[in-house]
C-alpha cells in the first residue's frame, strides 16, 4: 500500500557531493557555523515528522476532508495534532531570522523539508504553505508597528497567514478587482469585498489567522497598479472578532484535507502594508516565495510516486511468475520516473542554493547575479516541476494497472492532489510567458547569456573523462539550442508580437530540460567518485538514462520554439461541429 519514506540518502547526495552546499555556507556568515552533520541532522528529523505524523493521516484525510458550519471550518481527523507538533518542532521557524525568533537556517535544508512534507500530505502541507512568504513580504514592506505585532507570531507558527486575491472576476488577471478599503479616522481600513479560492482562509489549527487582501483605496487608479495590500486579521488587536467570514468551501478534485474558502469582508479592519497603490509589489514577494514552495510539491509528488511504483513493480507478479519490474516497458517508466525526480533534485536544490546565496552572501556582486538567477528560474521551476509532477504520476499509475485506480493504493490520490499545483500561484501558462516575455526578451537576455555561461563553464571541468563525455557534449548541444532560438526571438518579435506567445510554452520546457542535462552531468560526476559503488553507480545509470531517453524531447520543443511560421488559427471556435 501507499507509503512515504524520505529520501534522505538521495538529499544527502545532491546537498553534500553534487551541490557542494557546506562548503557553499562556510563562505555566508549568518551560515559559517552550520556544518554538515547539523544539516543531516535537521533533515532527519524532519523526514521522521513528514513520514510518521503527515503520512498516517493523507489518506483519511483525503477521505474525511473539511467540513463547514456557519462560518466555521473543521479539518480532518488528526491535522490539529500534526500542526501542533509542528510548531513544536519548529518547522514554521526553519529558515527565518533569529531576530523574529526563527532558526536562520538555510533556504536549502527548508526547500529540502517543504519537498517531504508535500510528498507526504499535500493537503496538510497547504496550512502552512504560505508562513515564509507572509513572512517575507510582512518583512520587507510592513510598518514597524506592525512586523512588532505579527512576524514573531508568523515565525513561530502561532498564527497562520493567507494571501487573499482572487476574486470571481479577477483570477489571472488582477485588474478587475473590486475589493474596496475606506480610510478611517485611527489610520486604519475599513475593508469591503469578496475573495474566492482563498486556501486556508478558515480553519481550526490556530486561533488567529493573518489575512493579506488586495483592494482598492477610493483614489486608486484603474487596472492593476491601483491595487494596495493590507493586512487583516481574523482576530483584532483587542481579541475580538474581525468583520471577515468564511462562506463556504469548495468541493475540489483533490487535496480535500485543505480549506479552498469563500470570504467575505464587511467593513473589516485592516491597515496597508507598504505604499499604497504599489500592493502587487508587495504581494510579489510572498507570491515568489510561494511559487518556489509550489515547485517542491511537484518534486514531492513526482519523488513519492516513483518510490511506491518501484515498490508495487517489484512485488507484484504477472506473466510466467516474473515481477512487471523485470518487464522492459516498465522498467522504461521506473527509470524515467527516476531520473527525472533526481535531476530535479538538483535544479531545486540549486535555486534554494542562489536564493541564501542572494540573502547572504557578504558580496553584493554576488547577491545581485544570485537574485536575478532566482528571478529568472522561479517561473520555470514552478512550471516545470508540477507539470512533470502531475504527468509523472499519471504515468506511475500505469504501473498499478487496475489498482492504481483504486483509492486505497494512493497514486490516484497523488494523481488528483498533483493537478492543482499547474494552477494555483499562477498557472504554468502566466509562469512561461513571464519567463520569456518578461524574464529574457525583456531583459536583453543578459540573465539568461549569465546563466547559459555558466553552465558551460561548469560542462568544463573534467571534461576530459571519457564517462562524462556524453554529458557534456549533450549539455553544450543545449546550450548553443538556446542560444539560437533566443536570438532568433529577439529579432523577430517586434514583426510579430505573437511569436514569443505561441511558443512561451516550449521554451519553458525547453529550458527545463537543458537544466536537467546540466543536473544529471553534475549528478553522474559525483557518482564516478565513488568506484565500486553499487549505489553509486545507478545514480550513474540514472543520469545517462536521462540524457539518452528523456532529454530528445527538448529537440522538437525547439523547433516549435523556431517555427516563426507556424500557424495558429484565431477562427474557428465560433460554432460546434
Amino acid at each position: 500500500m501507499w507509503t512515504y519514506t524520505p529520501p534522505l540518502r538521495d538529499m544527502q547526495f545532491v546537498i553534500e557531493e553534487v551541490l557542494g552546499a557546506p562548503a557553499a555556507w562556510r563562505d555566508m556568515p549568518d551560515f559559517a557555523d552550520l556544518d554538515q552533520a547539523t544539516a543531516r541532522a535537521v533533515l532527519e528529523e524532519a523526514g521522521k515528522f513528514a513520514s510518521g505524523v503527515l503520512a498516517p493521516i493523507n489518506g483519511t484525510g483525503d477521505l474525511e476532508g473539511c467540513r463547514w458550519q456557519d462560518g466555521e471550518v473543521r479539518t480532518p481527523t488528526g491535522y490539529r495534532e500534526a500542526y501542533r507538533a509542528f510548531v513544536e518542532g519548529g518547522w514554521a521557524a526553519l529558515s527565518c531570522d533569529p531576530e523574529d525568533g526563527g532558526q536562520g537556517l538555510p533556504a536549502l535544508l527548508n526547500a529540502a523539508f517543504n519537498e517531504m512534507i508535500a510528498a507526504a500530505n499535500h493537503g496538510w502541507t497547504m496550512y502552512p504553505g504560505l508562513l515564509h512568504g507572509a513572512y517575507d513580504c510582512l518583512r520587507a514592506h510592513a510598518s514597524p508597528e506592525i512586523r512588532q505585532r505579527y512576524l514573531g507570531r508568523i515565525a513561530s507558527g502561532e498564527w497562520l497567514a493567507t494571501m487573499n486575491l482572487t476574486e470571481p472576476q479577477a483570477g489571472s488577471d488582477l485588474a478587475p478587482v473590486r475589493t474596496r478599503a475606506e480610510p478611517a479616522q485611527d489610520g486604519s481600513f475599513r475593508i469591503s469585498g469578496s475573495k474566492i479560492f482563498i486556501s486556508g482562509g478558515e480553519h481550526d489549527l490556530t486561533d488567529n489567522i493573518v489575512h493579506l487582501v488586495l483592494a482598492r483605496l477610493p483614489d486608486a487608479p484603474a487596472g492593476t497598479k491601483g491595487l494596495s495590500l493590507f493586512i487583516a486579521p481574523k482576530l483584532l488587536p483587542d481579541g475580538s472578532r474581525n468583520a471577515i467570514r468564511c462562506d463556504g468551501i469548495e468541493k475540489k478534485m483533490g487535496i480535500k484535507g485543505s480549506a479552498t474558502c469563500a470570504i467575505s469582508l464587511d467593513q473589516a479592519t485592516g491597515w496597508l502594508v507598504g505604499e499604497p497603490h504599489r500592493g502587487l509589489a508587495s504581494m510579489f514577494v510572498m507570491m515568489n516565495a510561494a511559487r518556489l514552495h509550489v515547485a517542491m510539491q511537484g518534486i514531492g509528488h513526482l519523488e513519492t510516486a516513483q518510490r511506491n511504483a518501484h515498490a508495487y513493480a517489484h512485488e507484484r507478479v504477472q506473466g510466467r511468475g516474473r515481477v512487471i519490474a523485470e518487464h522492459p516497458a516498465v522498467r522504461r517508466t521506473l527509470w524515467s520516473l527516476r531520473a527525472l525526480v533526481e535531476g530535479e533534485r538538483v535544479v531545486a536544490y540549486w535555486i534554494a542554493m542562489l536564493l541564501d546565496e542572494a540573502h547572504h552572501h557578504p558580496d553584493t556582486t554576488r547577491r545581485a547575479k544570485a537574485e536575478a538567477l532566482v528571478g529568472l528560474l522561479t517561473p520555470m521551476a514552478k512550471a516545470f516541476f508540477t507539470d512533470n509532477g502531475h504527468r509523472g504520476a499519471d504515468e506511475a499509475l500505469q504501473v498499478w494497472g487496475g489498482y492504481g485506480y483504486v483509492h486505497e493504493y494512493g497514486i490516484e490520490q497523488c494523481v488528483r492532489d498533483s493537478r492543482i499545483a499547474m494552477i494555483y500561484e499562477g498557472t504554468n501558462e502566466i509562469q512561461a510567458i513571464d519567463l520569456l516575455q518578461r524574464k529574457v526578451l525583456d531583459d536583453g537576455a543578459v540573465t539568461l547569456g549569465a546563466l547559459l555561461d555558466h553552465l558551460e563553464a561548469d560542462a568544463a571541468r573534467r571534461a576530459d573523462e571519457p564517462a562524462l563525455r556524453l554529458f557534456a557534449d549533450a549539455l553544450h548541444a543545449e546550450v548553443e539550442v538556446v542560444r539560437t532560438a533566443t536570438a532568433a526571438l529577439l529579432e523577430g518579435r517586434q514583426a510579430d508580437p505573437q511569436w514569443p506567445l505561441r511558443i512561451a510554452d516550449d521554451y519553458l520546457r525547453g529550458l527545463g530540460f537543458l537544466l536537467l542535462a546540466w543536473a544529471w552531468l553534475r549528478q553522474a560526476r559525483a557518482a564516478l567518485s565513488h568506484a565500486g559503488s553499487t549505489w553509486h553507480e545507478e545514480k550513474f545509470q540514472s543520469a545517462q538514462f536521462g540524457v539518452q531517453w528523456l532529454l530528445p524531447e527538448a529537440a522538437w520543443r525547439w523547433r516549435r520554439v523556431r517555427a516563426a511560421d507556424a500557424v495558429l488559427p484565431v477562427a474557428g471556435f465560433d460554432s460546434v461541429g
